[in-house]
């Protein structure tokens, strides 16, 4: 069996392991009921909640928000990690910034962002596009670091110009790096999304998750938590697969 499904094995094995320790512990009273229902009913109220249409709107909502996010932070982000590589004194400028950046709570922009943008989906997409578009640039810029030069030489060869030299020699040999980038903006804009939504937002998972929480309502908000962590474990999984191939094509 090749290592990377021997990998993917272990970590279904894992999960799958976890969920049935956490059913027997709940099964059996080791965690009482009102901190946790088993894994099972969480299911079986998830699987009513979407056959009903219950969540339908909520999950819609919400994954539009993720999505105009991820686009956001991946064009935005590697267009500035363009700039910022193309430009030596701003990159000096802006490598503090950058470094820093994720020590700053993102959240305190939130009520600025409603200011300015209303009560509307805009903000939480602005705080998602927000968490992931330094990730993009900071690898953006790491993979153009790593471009040979004999690859750059050849494009002067050739006599491209400089935009044919970033889109047909740069951004090719930068791809590994671009696609870790890729990854981790899609991770942080889905964090930065649904934790706006449990600030304050009119519709989406967080705030439905918010709202059953309020409410005690435990079987509701595990099973929304459940539907939140499967469908942001088969995204990463899905990015992470399509990162691993890039890497292994772009192998020495």
């Amino acid at each position: 069996m090749p290592r990377r499904h021997l990998a993917f094995w272990l970590r279904l094995a894992f999960l799958l392991g976890l969920a049935a320790a956490l059913e027997v512990l709940c099964r059996t009273g080791s965690i009482p009921r009102l901190t946790m229902i088993p894994p099972s009913e969480m299911a079986v109220r998830l699987a009513g909640g979407l056959r009903s249409g219950e969540y339908l709107a909520d999950i819609g909502f919400t994954f539009a928000n993720i999505g105009a996010a991820i686009a956001i932070s991946i064009a935005l982000g590697a267009l500035l990690g363009l700039l910022i590589h193309a430009l030596p004194r701003l990159r000096r400028l802006v490598d503090p910034m950058l470094a820093s950046y994720y020590s700053v709570p993102t959240f305190v922009f939130y009520p600025l962002l409603i200011v300015l943008l209303g009560l509307t989906r805009w903000p939480l997409v602005a705080i998602g596009a927000m968490f992931g578009v330094v990730a993009m640039i900071l690898n953006t810029i790491n993979g153009l670091d790593r471009v040979p030069r004999a690859l750059v030489k050849s494009g002067r060869v050739f006599r491209l110009s400089r935009w044919e030299t970033v889109w047909r020699i740069k951004l090719p040999a930068a791809a590994p790096s671009l696609f870790t980038g890729v990854k981790l903006a899609v991770t942080y804009s889905v964090i930065g999304v649904i934790a706006g939504e449990f600030i304050l937002s009119v519709a989406g998972l967080g705030r439905r998750i918010k709202l059953a929480y309020d409410n005690l309502d435990n079987p509701g908000m595990y099973a929304l938590l459940l539907f939140v962590l499967t469908a942001t474990v088969l995204v990463y999984f899905f990015v992470h697969g399509w990162e691993r191939r890039v890497h292994r094509r772009w192998r020495p």
